[in-house]
């Protein structure tokens, strides 16, 4: 069978949401991924428009092998992002266009520096398509489009639950790296390193108040500057704020070892702490009747017409009929499903190694999340 698609990392969260927007939206999908049983409830209810294949991110060839065989011409990587660099030389092998989720700087300066060699291989990749990144790049591109020079582009997330129970946000994985690894920053034009315990300050958005956010190790303040230090950008902060009592948790789970990479001796086989604790966190359910509300946002200052400037964009989540046990994590993997869709659809043509703020079109783009309930707000006023 001939698919429309080949999702990596399909047996995890947001690949399985991808997988799920895609065939609900009419298209066949090849899920990729190394643990099947995740995945078989996909398989038998839409055996027509799926299939599995087995894939090892350490092994270039073997994906390329795997995307030949799919027929697909695009795949979509939700594979843990230390694996995009891999991901992405496959897909350039078998000549097909790709997407994924994003990782940090120096993977994303990595993926950005290909750009020549997708233009010429007549291919387009675009990273970093989720929420943030993703959604809030696209709302950057819509912003910037109102300034005629901007100095400043903050970008961030917070969110909230209506219990306070801790239920694993996305990847244990990426949180415990946002949590401890430095963040890069763009301040007078220059990437500096900071520690993110170290930037606490309070946030206040729409749908959540105020709450405490820090810097974080997303690449948007590098990919903002990419595109936009023309246009006079010269600082530029990505920021993360999680509600109290998952905050508490998370931060005891790094001081007590668990988020850990360092392989431990157990019983004569080395174990890493943060790959043991994720695979017990997979069996953590969600509890009956609990929502999420996230709130992305991206905050602009410059000038127009010689006059200074402020523009908040504002994207608000709320957990989805249908789609309770996935929460808020639908705004990163709907996101990543309507960007490929938009490749598929011919409406993304330029080639070449993109972040979404360089070549998504922003109406049909927000049109789409207003489809799945994702509300996109300009200075407090709904434009979707």
């Amino acid at each position: 069978m001939k698919y429309d698609f080949a999702v990596f990392g399909a047996t995890g969260l947001q690949g399985k949401i991808v997988t799920k927007d895609l065939v609900m939206n009419g298209y066949s999908v090849l899920i990729c991924g190394r643990d099947k049983s995740r995945v078989e409830d996909l398989l038998k209810k839409y055996s027509k428009k799926t299939g599995f294949n087995f894939i090892d991110a350490r092994s270039v060839s073997q994906m390329e092998s795997v995307i030949k065989k799919s027929g697909a011409n695009i795949v979509v990587n939700c594979v843990e992002k230390i694996w995009n660099l891999n991901v992405l030389k496959a897909c350039v092998k078998a000549r097909v266009n790709s997407i994924d989720l994003g990782s940090d700087v120096w993977m994303t300066k990595k993926q950005l520096a290909m750009n020549s060699e997708l233009k010429r291989e007549n291919l387009i990749h675009i990273t970093g398509c989720g929420s943030v990144p993703g959604i809030g790049n696209v709302m950057l591109r819509y912003t910037a489009e109102k300034f005629d020079t901007i100095h400043t582009a903050n970008s961030g997330y917070n969110w909230k639950s209506n219990m306070k129970r801790f239920v694993v946000p996305f990847s244990i994985q990426s949180v415990i790296e946002e949590f401890t690894e430095k963040a890069t920053i763009i301040t007078d034009g220059k990437l500096k390193d900071v520690n993110p315990m170290d930037s606490i300050t309070m946030c206040s958005q729409k749908a959540i108040g105020k709450q405490n956010c820090f810097n974080e190790k997303h690449p948007e303040s590098y990919t903002f500057y990419h595109y936009f230090r023309d246009k006079g950008l010269k600082e530029s902060r990505t920021f993360a704020g999680f509600p109290k009592h998952s905050y508490d948790i998370i931060k005891m789970l790094i001081e007590l070892g668990l988020g850990s990479k360092e392989p431990i001796d157990f019983h004569g086989a080395k174990i890493k702490p943060i790959e043991f604790l994720t695979e017990v966190l997979k069996k953590i359910k969600v509890p009956s009747g609990y929502k999420e509300t996230e709130n992305l946002w991206v905050d602009v200052y410059g000038r127009e017409k010689g006059k200074n400037k402020h523009v908040k964009m504002e994207c608000v989540i709320h957990t989805l009929s249908g789609w309770e046990d996935d929460y808020t994590n639908i705004d990163t993997g709907m996101p990543c499903s309507i960007i490929a869709q938009m490749i598929k659809a011919g409406l993304i043509k330029e080639k070449g190694s993109f972040s979404p703020e360089g070549v998504v079109p922003t109406e049909y783009f927000f049109k789409e999340l207003a489809k799945r309930k994702m509300r996109v707000y300009e200075n407090g006023k709904l434009i979707n």
